[in-house]
């Protein structure tokens, strides 16, 4: 299987984690996790991820010799993908266990019964972002 194929597959399941993570987490009364995610962590992920999206997508289909086909877009959408990728690791952090006098229960989470999904989706997507910034500096893309 060629690397280019690999970045297009590793670009699709960004962005589904980008989407499920807004659609799992997005209703604070419903979060998934044992603790709720700040609104701005939630929303840098989400913004940053379509932002990383676009760019990446446009940076990839794009002709070399174009604005979009740029080197300059490439970074651009890789240094999104990599905030992406530290705010989904943020997002984890909500099921470390808390202790103390004022700790929460967890809430429960009807898509799985722990953390796997969440932390499959968010050490994937920081996987994926080293392989997508290995291929920008080795030119496979």
């Amino acid at each position: 299987m060629s690397t280019q194929v690999i970045v297009f597959v590793l670009t699709g399941l960004a962005a589904v984690v980008v989407v499920l993570t807004r659609v799992r987490l997005g209703r604070a009364d419903r979060a998934a996790g044992r603790l709720q995610v700040s609104p701005v962590v939630l929303r840098v992920h989400t913004v940053a991820g379509a932002l990383a999206l676009a760019g990446w997508v446009l940076f990839l289909a794009a002709p070399e010799d174009t604005p979009a086909g740029s080197e300059e877009l490439g970074i651009v959408a890789l240094a999104f993908w990599w905030i992406v990728a530290v705010a989904g690791l943020m997002i984890l952090v909500r099921w470390l266990p808390s202790r103390g006098r004022h700790a929460h229960e967890g809430t429960s989470d009807s898509w799985s019964e722990g953390p796997g999904l969440s932390i499959l989706a968010h050490v994937g997507m920081l996987v994926g972002v080293l392989v997508f910034t290995w291929a920008y500096l080795t030119s496979v893309v």
